[in-house]
């Protein structure tokens, strides 16, 4: 089976309201929905970039690269991911040319499944019927804290047995008051993990890492800028609490790095980062050889199956950024995430969802 074609549709995604992070305001995604089509079968990805910047060119970037899939074998991914690497040296092996990668990988690999009529994580191998799942779609830095705790307890009663918070760079016992606010809320069984979206400084981070070991977190996330894994080995080293990172590496040299220096003790690839599912199933897989769980960051819908595929996967986090755009909606049970048992991702574009909001974005 031959690719005939590649699709690749931009599409401006908005928020009810803006979103506060350590990393700033967030008030729209940049999504490009992506279609590879092989004998009237179609396979279907993701990807974005923050604030519609950059869009255009992450867009054009994946159009360029459909020459590398266009009349080779659809069923060859490894052979694919092989070509792009090589295709992509002069421009680097980290940023946009790794994510076009990632975008056109995904819907491969979407498209092979179905092609055999299996669930992707069986393709892939098969390890779990169910992942933990976290909230994280909310607790963020810009809400009162009465606005955290409301929505905290809301998670809970819809039956989340985690759930994220974000900390800043700014006033330790701010942060301090806020987590101990969300952990009074939820009590001491519901698992609370804490992101500083790397904001803070090396000491910084040991310091606000120390007082937070009260609130018995399930991890403390990027502490660090992502380039500072030498440091971020250094606060690891330096807390009880666990270090989670990984969602800004790129491919499975970065996170050899992480692994060889002890940056973190829960790894965290982004599917469009590390390099699509080719390369968070390597990822996933040198993880494992160090006894070193994974979790994901974003596209639920398709980090999903993966963490289905690995025995060693930690949790999924549930970011319902994207979720409006697909007829199936994610399954939970009991703190878990179900992984669908249907062709592929298991999630298909809702084409009237999408041509509506074309027209409210034209």
């Amino acid at each position: 089976m031959k690719v005939d074609r590649v699709e690749t549709r931009p599409l401006t995604l908005r928020p009810e309201r803006p979103i506060g992070s350590a990393l700033g305001q967030l008030h729209s995604f940049g999504c490009i929905l992506v279609t590879v089509h092989a004998d009237g079968l179609t396979g279907q990805n993701i990807v974005f970039t923050l604030n519609d910047r950059r869009t255009k060119v992450l867009r054009s970037l994946i159009d360029e690269m459909a020459d590398l899939v266009i009349g080779q074998d659809a069923g060859h991914i490894a052979g694919f991911w092989s070509r792009a690497w090589r295709d992509v040296n002069f421009m680097g092996h980290k940023g946009m040319p790794i994510m076009g990668i990632s975008a056109l990988d995904g819907a491969l690999w979407d498209l092979g499944a179905k092609r055999a009529g299996l669930p992707l994580y069986r393709m892939l191998g098969g390890a779990n019927a169910r992942v933990p799942a976290y909230q994280s779609g909310g607790l963020w830095l810009d809400r009162s804290t009465d606005e955290l705790v409301a929505e905290a307890e809301s998670f809970k009663a819809a039956g989340f047995r985690m759930m994220k918070m974000r900390l800043s760079a700014g006033d330790p016992d701010w942060n301090i008051d806020r987590v101990r606010a969300v952990r009074a809320a939820i009590g001491p069984t519901i698992r609370l993990m804490a992101d500083a979206n790397q904001g803070l400084t090396e000491n910084e981070a040991i310091r606000l890492g120390r007082r937070l070991e009260e609130f018995d977190l399930t991890w403390f996330e990027e502490p660090l800028p992502a380039w500072d894994v030498e440091g971020l080995a250094r606060v690891a080293a330096a807390l009880d609490t666990p270090i989670a990172s990984g969602e800004t590496d790129y491919t499975r040299y970065g996170f050899r790095r992480m692994i060889e220096l002890r940056s973190a003790d829960i790894l965290m690839p982004d599917l469009q980062r590390v390099g699509g599912v080719t390369e968070f199933m390597r990822v996933g897989h040198l993880a494992e050889a160090h006894d070193l769980p994974v979790s994901s960051h974003l596209f639920p819908e398709q980090s999903l199956s993966v963490l289905g595929a690995l025995a060693n996967a930690h949790s999924l986090e549930v970011m319902p950024w994207f979720s409006d755009l697909y007829c199936e909606r994610l399954d939970f049970a009991d703190g878990y995430a179900i992984v669908p048992e249907r062709p592929g991702f298991g999630f298909t574009f809702d084409e009237d969802r999408i041509r509506h909001l074309e027209r409210q974005g034209a």
